[in-house]
């Protein structure tokens, strides 16, 4: 063990000690908080560790650790770890304020082994920049970076309309006011039934302002949202003691900042793939 080279079973070591250190910093500090890494500060993680993956790469003929963990043999342990957490985060109910499994994306050695997975994809990257591959590999490694960053930046806000009345405040989930950049009013609440009287579609019909001077009417369901400066505006709920009559509309804003370096990430990986088919060389 530890004789160079190293083979798979040193690979499941360091994910192993990554998943116990995960764990210790799950006990000593909680989970983590990524409220504390809100714009600029995910920005400059993601330029220090572009930084770091690229000095890794350029110390990699010196540090044997380095080179390792650019290899098969540590990206596949890496993976399983990935793959066997990924698949308890599914099999147990997740919660904005739960701990350990039940806040798998909080949790220290969930985030731990993603990273570790991230630092893998980088080093393949810059090993191999010339492969459709690659192409596939630098828009994992986009999704998932800016993907994990980019949750600090999530906001997530109910915003209860009345009928005539214009409304720029939201609650988050802690149930705090938020004074949001644009305002929107309820101009009717629109609601078609079933012939027992059973709602069968609910949806409302708003006018949105906004400070960049954008004055739009349109309609917004539960999964047919408007879209407007960077805010998703969806359909959430009613006041369902008046039912159709209802002079209320709760809505959900949604705004992801980060979400086109996502898109940008998993639109990479399908042209590699389809690239790697279509002129991919056999070996």
């Amino acid at each position: 063990m530890w004789i160079k080279p190293w083979t798979i079973k040193e690979g499941f070591l360091i994910g192993g000690g990554l998943f116990f250190a995960g764990l210790m910093l799950e006990l000593c500090v909680g989970p983590v908080d990524w409220s504390a890494f809100r714009w600029p500060v995910n920005g400059f993680l993601f330029g220090g560790f572009l930084t770091l993956i690229v000095l890794f790469y350029l110390l990699r003929k010196k540090v044997y650790g380095f080179l390792f963990i650019s290899t098969y043999k540590a990206a596949i342990p890496a993976l399983v770890y990935a793959i066997a957490l990924t698949i308890v985060m599914g099999l147990t109910r997740q919660t904005a304020d739960g701990r350990w499994l039940n806040n798998m994306l909080s949790f220290w050695p969930f985030v731990l082994i993603y990273v570790y997975m991230a630092v893998i994809l980088g080093l393949v990257v810059l090993r191999r920049p010339k492969s459709w591959a690659t192409l596939s590999h630098l828009g994992l490694f986009l999704a998932m970076t800016t993907a994990t960053l980019g949750n600090a930046d999530v906001q997530r806000l109910k915003m209860l309309t009345v009928k005539d009345e214009p409304e720029w405040r939201a609650l988050t989930p802690q149930q705090q006011i938020v004074e949001l950049p644009i305002a929107i009013e309820l101009k009717e609440f629109i609601m078609e039934t079933y012939d027992d009287g059973s709602p069968k579609r609910f949806a409302s019909d708003i006018q949105i302002l906004t400070k960049t001077g954008k004055n739009i009417r349109t309609n917004v369901e539960v999964n047919k949202p408007a879209e407007v400066d960077g805010w998703k505006i969806y359909q959430y709920g009613y006041d369902t003691e008046m039912g159709a009559k209802s002079r209320i509309s709760i809505l959900e804003l949604v705004s992801d900042p980060w979400l086109p370096l996502v898109y940008t990430g998993i639109y990479m990986m399908l042209g590699g793939a389809v690239c790697m088919f279509m002129f991919g060389r056999k070996r």
